[in-house]
């Protein structure tokens, strides 16, 4: 069990795009750098936009794109993160994951091969802060179906039995598993989907679009003006209110929080729905939110979560020995943390203290 603020209500967006802002350099050029394969080297020949809204992957998806072919650029995205949809979910029975789940192997598509491959990588790299085979667990507690429940202990020890992501095995276009694992890649779908949205527009000669995935945030390139983009973050403590506004160009923005899912029981108990691997329960790490920034919206995903689960002793450990993102975290205390240059794009706008986080 643990104890937590109460959080006034559940906000499935965690971030958002806003106006127009004043360029920071220092971020735009490390995001811009790792967000260089996803870009179309030219120019719009107009500042037209065009934007579509979908619901896809269980939330609801903006794609906003400027340029002479906007229409057909938001479209062909739409119509790829349907396609990765249908590939990845874990609910649909006949996606690849659905029948791997059901039969302990599976061929599958190449998305799906490149997925769970890059997502083994980071459990490994995090040290199983993240594991996509938690989805056993997961459902104990009722947080894939919304029929919530505390389990007890022999329960959540039996779904851990089934978990491990060690014992995934990739081989070729077959992915398997033990009998009673399951594979969920919810930790870093949307991730990987934002991505490859933006390829399919950068395709098409667009150089300036959007895309909110349920408030994961991934920009290609800049606004049509030239400006940074401006991202809000919402305060774990207020969700409909915000912590603070982020600048980027083409960069990943995604905000892992207790706040997006919980449930409380009759004793005021509130259980989140970021498990920690190792034990099956809420992580209890001391921190409320975790936000991380890059160029790799995959990498963005995952380790939102995981670094949630670390702490943030852990998290800041790990960004120094891999680098590649900047985060922001914000404690269960009420506190700020800001890795350095993140910290040149970051508007903090919620009352609460600032530390930076320096290499």
């Amino acid at each position: 069990m643990m104890k937590r603020p109460p959080f006034p209500r559940l906000a499935e967006t965690a971030a958002f795009a806003k106006g127009t802002v004043t360029a920071v350099h220092r971020v735009k050029r490390i995001c811009t750098a790792a967000a260089a394969a996803l870009l179309f080297i030219g120019s719009c020949s107009t500042d037209r936009e065009a934007e579509r809204t979908v619901f896809a992957m269980d939330t609801i998806v903006t794609v906003r794109a400027y340029g002479e072919h906007g229409s057909e650029a938001v479209n062909a995205a739409a119509d790829r993160l349907t396609e990765l949809e249908e590939l990845l979910s874990v609910t649909a029975a006949d996606s690849d994951i659905g029948r791997l789940n059901a039969s302990g192997s599976a061929g599958v598509s190449a998305d799906t091969v490149n997925v769970v491959s890059r997502a083994l990588e980071l459990c490994e790299s995090t040290g199983g802060a993240l594991d996509i085979t938690i989805y056993p667990v997961l459902r104990e507690w009722g947080f894939t179906t919304g029929e919530y429940r505390v389990p007890a202990d022999a329960e959540i020890a039996a779904a851990l039995g089934r978990t491990g992501y060690r014992a995934v095995s990739v081989d070729g276009s077959t992915v398997s598993v033990p009998a009673g694992y399951m594979l969920d890649l919810g930790s870093c779908a949307k991730g990987y989907a934002s991505g490859e949205m933006l390829k399919k527009m950068s395709e098409l000669g667009i150089t300036s679009a959007l895309v909110n995935i349920g408030g994961n945030v991934h920009a290609l390139g800049s606004k049509p003006d030239g400006t940074d983009w401006t991202v809000g973050i919402a305060d774990p403590f207020s969700p409909n209110e915000l912590l603070g506004k982020l600048k980027i160009s083409g960069c990943a923005v995604v905000t892992s929080g207790g706040y997006q899912r919980y449930f409380t029981d009759d004793d005021g108990n509130v259980y989140i729905h970021i498990l920690d691997p190792a034990t099956g329960r809420p992580a209890d790490s001391g921190l409320a939110s975790v936000t991380v920034i890059g160029g790799d919206g995959l990498l963005c995903d995952a380790l939102s979560t995981a670094l949630f689960v670390m702490g943030r002793e852990r998290a800041e450990a790990y960004w120094r020995g891999n680098g590649g993102f900047e985060m922001i975290l914000v404690t269960d205390g009420g506190r700020i943390a800001v890795t350095e240059k993140a910290a040149d794009s970051f508007e903090n706008v919620s009352g609460m203290p600032v530390e930076i986080i320096y290499e």
